[in-house]
C-alpha cells in the first residue's frame, strides 16, 4: 500500500558534499541505481523450453516474446491487413483523430503505421514486453503496462484499438468497461479477435484428426485456466454491455493453407499457414507444460503431428476472425 503523502519521511541532513566533488553526477547515479532496478524487472526475461517470455507480470501471458514470436506477430499484422483489404481499421474514425490507444501493441507495427497515417495524432501503444523498435515516428510512443490493471490516463482517446488479445485477457468485460470510460464521447473502439475453433466446409477435418484433438484440448484447457481463446464470439455482447452504441460486427474466414479456390482467401490461407507454422510451439509450451504437466518432448510430438496434418492438401481447415466496433454516445461526459 502506498504511504499517504503526509506520512512520507524525508532523509535528514543530505548535503551536496555527500555526493563528492560532482554532486550532480553522483545524484544522477543514485537515481539511476533505482531506475536500473525497475528496468531489470521488465527486461529480465524468463527462458523456458528454449523460448523467452516476458518478465513484467510474469506468467500472466502464456506466449513468448522472443525473435521467433515477434516475427510471427508481424506476419499476423500482414495477415490481418490482407483480410481487411489493406485497411488498418474498419471503424469510421474521424479524419483528424487527436489521441489513439493501441492495447497490447506487440511489435508496435500497427501503432507505427497509424502514426504515419495520422502525423498530427498522438499514438500510444502498451504491452507487457518492451519489444517495440526504438526508432519510430515522433508522434508514436510505447509504454510497458498491464491493460488489466486499473487505467490512469489523464485524457480520453478518440480511438482505442485492441487486436488479438485472446489468451491474454482474464476479465474481458472489465477491459470493455475501461475502454468505454477512456473513450471520448463520439469516439470509437475496435476489437479484432478470433474464434479459433477449427472447422472444415467439407467434413475433411474430423474429431479423430490430431489437429482437431489438439484444438479442442487447447480451447478447453485455456478456459479451465480462466483464459478465453475464442473471444471473437463474444465481442459484440461485451461492447453493448459496456455501453457502446451502433456496434457492428464483421466475420471473416481464415483458411489454413492455400486450398480455397478464391484468390483472396488463398492469400489469407497462405499467411495464416505461415504464422501457425511459425508459432505452434509458442502457443503450446507454456499452457501444456505449466498448467497440464506435459514435458517439452511431449509437446513437440503433439506439434509434429499437427504439422504433418497441416501439410495434407486433402485437409481443408479454417477458423474465423471477428471485427467488432462501436461508438461512445455523444452525450456521455468525458473522463477528466
Amino acid at each position: 500500500m502506498a504511504a499517504p503523502a503526509s506520512n512520507v519521511e524525508i532523509e535528514e541532513n543530505i548535503e551536496a558534499s555527500a555526493y563528492g566533488e560532482d554532486p550532480d553526477s553522483a545524484y544522477d547515479s543514485e537515481v539511476a541505481s533505482y531506475t536500473t532496478s525497475i528496468t531489470s524487472t521488465i527486461t529480465n526475461y524468463k527462458e523456458e523450453n528454449g523460448r523467452r517470455y516476458h518478465a513484467y507480470k510474469d506468467g500472466s501471458y502464456l506466449y513468448p516474446n522472443d525473435e521467433q514470436e515477434t516475427e510471427r506477430l508481424d506476419i499476423m499484422h500482414k495477415l490481418t491487413e490482407v483480410t481487411l483489404g489493406g485497411k488498418l481499421n474498419l471503424a469510421p474514425i474521424p479524419e483528424n483523430p487527436k489521441r489513439i490507444l493501441d492495447i497490447g501493441t506487440g511489435t508496435g507495427i500497427w501503432a507505427i503505421e497509424m502514426g504515419d497515417k495520422f502525423p498530427e495524432a498522438e499514438i500510444l501503444g502498451n504491452d507487457l514486453s518492451p519489444i517495440q523498435p526504438r526508432w519510430v515516428p515522433p508522434n508514436v510512443r510505447f509504454e510497458v503496462d498491464d491493460v488489466e490493471d486499473d487505467w490512469t490516463y489523464h485524457q480520453p482517446f478518440d480511438f482505442i484499438h485492441c487486436r488479438m488479445m485472446g489468451n491474454a485477457i482474464h476479465d474481458w468485460p472489465k477491459l470493455h468497461r475501461q475502454c468505454f470510460e477512456y473513450t471520448k464521447p463520439g469516439g470509437w473502439v475496435e476489437f479484432i479477435d478470433l474464434d479459433v475453433t477449427w472447422v472444415s466446409p467439407d467434413g475433411s477435418l474430423k474429431e479423430t484428426n490430431a489437429i482437431k484433438r489438439f484444438n479442442s484440448e487447447f480451447i478447453k484447457m485455456s478456459r479451465e485456466n480462466n483464459i478465453e481463446s475464442c473471444p471473437g464470439l463474444y465481442l459484440e455482447g461485451w461492447m453493448k454491455d459496456a455501453g457502446f452504441q451502433g456496434v457492428q460486427v464483421e466475420k471473416f474466414v481464415w483458411p489454413v493453407g492455400t486450398w480455397p479456390k478464391d484468390k483472396h482467401l488463398k492469400e489469407i490461407g497462405a499467411w495464416n499457414y505461415l504464422q501457425i507454422m511459425q508459432g505452434l510451439e509458442g502457443f503450446t509450451y507454456a499452457l501444456f507444460t505449466r498448467r497440464l504437466g506435459y514435458s517439452k518432448a511431449e509437446v513437440e510430438v503433439i506439434c509434429a503431428n499437427v504439422r504433418k496434418e497441416m501439410k495434407d492438401p486433402k485437409l481443408h481447415a479454417m477458423y474465423h476472425l471477428h471485427v467488432a466496433y462501436g461508438q461512445k454516445p455523444e452525450s456521455t461526459t468525458a473522463t477528466s
